[in-house]
């Protein structure tokens, strides 16, 4: 266990290196007067990363820096070698992110339109977007509802929506923000299951800490600081000890 305390148009040069993973160095952000993160160094290369913290800790400013959502008042964050700040483009192909509140991403008026929408922005041709559109409709229970009104879902069916969307554009990683926090019972184990079989690696920052159980590892936030860092059977009971 360890303890510690819309960007400009890609590099032309950008070089991927393949499995280098996430790398955070002496990574700062502000909002205002107030540090949000602050010193976060360290390198993302499991399969599973669980991440945990308090409300204001830090936590959510620390998700979208790990696919340019936001990029750092200092420090760099690179992702298999490129950088965010510089490459963000290039970054977005690799990390695909889902929110907490699915109606931030669904941005289209049907689901199968919804679907296609990210393909179709990455340059994919008709014929692999419908492909791929019609693999997530089957996949996630949403072929009855090709043609419907996406706004008509219900919470959970949009969740997954939001989440075949990201998957649709095909990312090495996926990047999720409290995905289940708004969600009953039944469907926060759903999305579970859905994040346990997905190939890709993933990053959760969530609140619901049966949720980690298999991670690989875990990250506690706290004051803007990754201030525990380990398996998740040593920091989940740190992290609830120090909440009583």
């Amino acid at each position: 266990m360890r303890w510690g305390r819309r960007p400009a148009a890609d590099a032309d040069d950008a070089v991927v290196v393949p499995g280098a993973g996430i790398e955070l160095r002496d990574v700062e952000h502000v909002y205002g007067e107030r540090v949000v993160l602050d010193g976060v160094s360290l390198t993302l290369t499991e399969r599973r990363v669980g991440v945990i913290g308090a409300n204001g800790s830090g936590k959510s400013t620390f998700a979208r820096l790990l696919n340019g959502l936001v990029v750092p008042t200092s420090g760099t964050v690179l992702v298999d070698g490129l950088d965010t700040r510089s490459q963000a483009r290039a970054v977005r192909r690799r990390v695909g992110f889902v929110f907490q509140d699915p109606d931030a991403q669904i941005v289209h008026p049907t689901v199968a339109e919804d679907l296609a929408f990210g393909p179709h922005n990455q340059g994919v041709p008709d014929d692999e977007v419908q492909r791929r559109v019609e693999e997530m409709l089957d996949r996630y229970g949403l072929a009855g509802h090709r043609d419907h009104p996406a706004h008509l879902l219900s919470g959970g069916q949009k969740q997954l929506l939001a989440i075949a969307g990201v998957l649709a554009m095909r990312p090495q990683r996926i990047v999720f923000d409290e995905p289940t926090t708004l969600l009953d019972l039944a469907n926060t184990r759903r999305v579970a299951r859905v994040i346990d079989e997905l190939e890709q690696d993933v990053v959760v920052v969530t609140h619901h800490l049966n949720l980690l159980a298999g991670f690989d590892r875990v990250l506690v936030v706290e004051d803007g600081r990754v201030v525990a860092d380990g398996a998740p059977a040593e920091t989940v009971p740190w992290y609830v000890g120090r909440m009583d």
